[in-house]
């Protein structure tokens, strides 16, 4: 068996990945310990993020004619992709997040629902909250003025009631 067929199958499981991905992360994770990747991958895997070492050609393969071609340059060295087709943040935060407590793992870029991303907007964007988290937000903020004002009319009434 030739030796293009037998890296085929390996470009098209990363094609496959990164098709209708929210978010592609490219990371440097050269100098962790065994025991702080597997705490990363696990937290990924937990988060619904795909994490996956890939040899750099084949990633380059892979990338060609779709959003993150715009991630070859950035194809040196030990690289790993780590990708999420439903929360469009989760790959960046929780990079980002290891990434202050190691100090070696190093996020290269990204793409977010197709618009490439260097080093300082993946940063930027890793401090998004998550969805669950904005919704919660926006609930309580909305739902905020309506209890002072039950609040608000309970002790009116309680006033009326007293006279």
């Amino acid at each position: 068996m030739a030796k293009v067929e037998l890296k085929k199958p390996v470009v098209e499981e990363i094609a496959s990945c990164i098709e209708g991905a929210a978010s592609a992360v490219l990371v440097d994770y050269r100098g962790l310990t065994v025991e702080q990747d597997t705490r990363l991958r696990r937290e990924l895997r937990e988060a619904g993020v795909v994490y996956k070492v890939y040899k750099n050609t084949m990633m380059n393969f892979a990338f060609k004619d779709t959003p993150c071609e715009a991630l070859a340059p950035h194809l040196e060295g030990t690289n790993a992709l780590a990708v999420s087709k439903t929360d469009a943040t989760a790959a960046a935060r929780i990079i980002a997040k290891y990434a202050k407590e190691t100090q070696k793992l190093e996020m290269k870029a990204g793409v977010i629902e197709g618009s490439y991303y260097d080093a300082a907007g993946m940063q930027a964007i890793a401090a998004v909250p998550s969805r669950e988290e904005l919704l919660g937000r926006l609930l309580g903020s909305m739902q905020s003025p309506i209890t002072n004002l039950a609040r608000v009319l309970n002790q009116i009434a309680e006033k009326n009631a007293e006279a």
